[in-house]
């Protein structure tokens, strides 16, 4: 059965994520945004255990009544949870129990779809799966981020998520006219990738190819973060306030740029594309170098002639519905509609990504500050 298979997979590879952890890996947070290995590892099971077993398994009884408060998110219809950024204080339980917990719900799961299912529950179920897989990305991005703050720049795993060398830049041309947008396959996608719609596009060009680090030095050499001309209001603003000179985990040392990478401290290659960087940043680049980011509709008519999964990609659209979209019933609605608001979309993929978790009409967001993501630029003209 292809969704039990998948069940499976995806639950193993986040277990052999956690192959790489210490004991004292698990718990710590350094920032509100960046929650413990522990909690996307139990929250991950939480949302098994609450959205299926608790609702469509009779007389199903919870593994531990303390878990909903401690490893819901952000779902209020589901009662109080802990606050974000204290999740780093669920000390105990520890994370060996978290792993019993996996276990059990696992059991459990797999239990269920050895028996005829109805399609309601086979869909909750793959909406599960896709929800561990970011959260996969998500522990990546946010042990890196914590083992960013510790002066030993501890190594995660000795491969790296670096990627093949960057290209001479090259331009794609694109038509004016009437394109489709959005998802309409039977595979699955989000809520937010629907409906399918026409938009209008002007004519175009983006670019073959990501910006590179080489390039973005430039711009700091150019004085990029000094010059306001380049920078969104709002843009300037952060950078003075939170002293922003350069992208994530750049550290200059002895004269030459260096990177924080999970697999230790590296010096900084100025042919693979920039990483790391904010909405902000990207649309102060795309300013300085005379040129703009693409809309998300551009990226998305674009896709198919570009080569797209090293970054998540900025995109200069809002994040908004789609028309006719709708909110899902129950707590599923929570999901992606709420957040509708001071968000920017990004397309593409990352090298964090998690296999088979990435397609031409997905839809990442994030607020205009987000750095710690896999983030990088396309520019469009």
């Amino acid at each position: 059965m292809t969704v039990l298979k998948d069940y499976l997979d995806t639950r193993h590879y986040t277990e052999q994520l956690c192959k790489h952890l210490q004991p004292e890996d698990y718990t710590p947070q350094s920032a509100c945004f960046a929650s413990p290995p522990k909690w996307h590892i139990a929250h991950t099971t939480w949302f098994f255990e609450e959205m299926i077993l608790k609702v469509y398994v009779p007389g199903y009884t919870v593994f531990d009544a303390s878990f909903g408060y401690l490893f819901n998110s952000y779902y209020n219809s589901l009662g109080e949870r802990i606050k974000r950024e204290n999740r780093g204080l669920i000390t105990r339980p520890n994370h060996k129990r978290i792993f019993e917990y996996r276990a059990h719900v696992d059991a459990k799961i797999v239990s269920l779809l050895n028996e005829e299912v109805s399609d309601k529950i086979l869909k909750m179920i793959v909406l599960g799966i896709n929800h561990e897989q970011q959260h996969q990305e998500l522990l990546l991005t946010d042990l890196k981020y914590t083992f960013s703050h510790n002066p030993t720049y501890p190594k995660f795993w000795e491969t790296t998520l670096v990627e093949q060398d960057n290209e001479a830049p090259g331009w794609i041309p694109i038509e004016a006219g009437i394109y489709a947008i959005g998802h309409d396959s039977k595979a699955f996608c989000y809520d937010n990738e629907l409906s399918k719609h026409r938009v209008f596009l002007e004519p175009f060009e983006i670019s073959e190819h990501l910006v590179s680090n080489a390039s973005y030095m430039d711009f700091i050499n150019d004085g990029g973060y000094e010059n306001p001309a380049y920078w969104l209001d709002q843009g300037w603003q952060w950078i003075q306030q939170e002293n922003i000179k350069k992208p994530l985990y750049w550290k200059g040392i002895k004269g030459s740029w260096h990177q924080y990478t999970l697999s230790g401290l590296k010096p900084l290659d100025p042919k693979h594309p920039i990483a790391h960087v904010s909405f902000y940043e990207a649309a102060a680049f795309a300013q300085w170098a005379g040129y703009r980011l693409p809309t998300e509709f551009e990226w998305e008519v674009a896709s198919h002639q570009l080569q797209w999964g090293k970054r998540w990609e900025w995109t200069n659209s809002a994040y908004l519905p789609y028309p006719n979209f709708k909110i899902a019933e129950g707590a599923a609605g929570e999901y992606n509609g709420k957040f509708m608001i001071n968000q920017m979309v990004l397309r593409g993929a990352s090298t964090a990504t998690s296999k088979n978790h990435s397609r031409p009409t997905y839809r990442n967001f994030f607020p205009a500050e987000t750095q710690w993501q896999v983030t990088g630029i396309r520019l469009a003209k």
